[in-house]
């Protein structure tokens, strides 16, 4: 099967294909070019079917020879259920950590690479409560919302689930390597790729469908209207998935993903409390609710003008000019105090050049 996997131009519908009809991976390996050709194979799988590259192959095993390594075919009892069910199922599955956890019923939390700090920390929360009321948090490792997902799942001792756009023995990006070895030890890490795959820029679209497929609904916290997480959520909806969306500022650019979701039919959700509903007896963790807060902290602290001017910035994303008129300072001191600001913790650049308070 592993070298069915790795054979050029076959993916899951024409591995499915083979399977059907030769009946297993084996037989199908021991077909000739004539029979392989009329079931649709392209001539680049042909080739590497008559030659199959048993080196990796043996790469692959002894990977799974690895303490918490595992290799689900889709008829294994472990296979996750609803994973099962999309089209284009991974026909193996590669698993790092507790098998156990893809049994739990799974919410997907996705969102922007480069958030909004409250995005971030409602990222965080969200997951942090669903988690500890067990539901695993499933995402894709990815900057971002992705790992505040993770992180807010593991702080509330919950379980969370990483899908993988590369195989298991690497780790994309370098920097979340620490974070998928947690991961590994209160949940699991899960990739239909072989050993060896690099991160290819083709394999994350692709990875979407299974972040969705595993989950019984996707969230979405903060997206751009051009996004890679609405394809999640376009994924979610074709394979009967809920849909949540958290809603934003109208002047906060990573809110309009999630407004034009809210207008073609996503549930909007303010609370844990609206995803638990909707998701009901699937669920059942409870119904209490989680309130989506920014971090705390005084400006006691600050001398009167830098109070003024976080006063001044409200409580939406809000340019420079904007300020010019509400401070009636010039753009080069607000400049300067601004980056204090941002350098102490009290405010943040947001998409769009757009500056955010961050406490009260």
């Amino acid at each position: 099967m592993l070298a069915l996997l790795r054979a050029p131009g076959i993916g899951p519908v024409r591995c499915a294909r083979l399977l059907e009809h030769f009946g297993s991976a084996a037989v199908a390996l021991a077909a000739d070019r004539a029979e392989w050709a009329r079931l649709g194979m392209p001539d680049v799988a042909l080739d590497y079917l008559r030659n199959p590259d048993w080196r990796r192959v043996e790469q692959d095993l002894a990977w799974l020879e690895r303490p918490d390594n595992h290799l689900l075919p889709l008829d294994d009892s472990r296979y996750p259920a609803l994973l099962r069910q999309i089209p284009q199922a991974p026909p193996l599955l590669f698993v790092h950590g507790d098998l156990a956890c893809l049994r739990m019923p799974q919410l997907a939390v996705v969102g922007t690479r480069n958030p909004t700090p409250s995005g971030r920390e409602t990222a965080r929360q969200f997951a942090a409560h669903l988690a500890g009321g067990g539901i695993a948090i499933t995402s894709g490792l990815a900057l971002g919302i992705d790992a505040a997902a993770h992180q807010g799942a593991l702080a509330g001792g919950g379980q969370t689930i990483a899908v993988m756009g590369t195989s298991l023995d690497q780790v994309y990006p370098a920097k979340h390597r620490d974070l998928a070895r947690l991961i590994a030890e209160r949940g699991a890490l899960i990739s239909e790729l072989p050993t060896g795959t690099p991160p290819l820029a083709e394999n994350f679209p692709r990875r979407n469908r299974l972040i969705s497929g595993l989950a019984l609904g996707v969230l979405v916290v903060e997206a751009a209207i051009q996004s890679g997480s609405l394809i999640t959520a376009r994924l979610a909806l074709d394979q009967g998935r809920e849909v949540f969306a958290i809603p934003g500022s109208i002047h906060n650019p990573l809110a309009k993903g999630c407004h034009a979701l809210i207008r073609q039919g996503a549930k909007l959700v303010e609370t844990a409390a609206d995803i638990l509903e909707e998701l009901g007896a699937l669920a059942a963790v409870g119904d209490d609710e989680i309130a989506v807060t920014p971090p705390v902290a005084t400006t006691a602290s600050l001398d009167e003008d830098y109070r003024r001017l976080l006063a001044a910035m409200g409580e939406e994303p809000v340019g420079i000019d904007l300020l010019v008129e509400r401070c009636g300072l010039t753009v080069e001191v607000l400049s300067s105090m601004l980056l204090i600001l941002e350098l102490e913790g009290y405010a943040a650049v947001v998409p769009g050049g757009l500056y955010c308070r961050l406490k009260p």
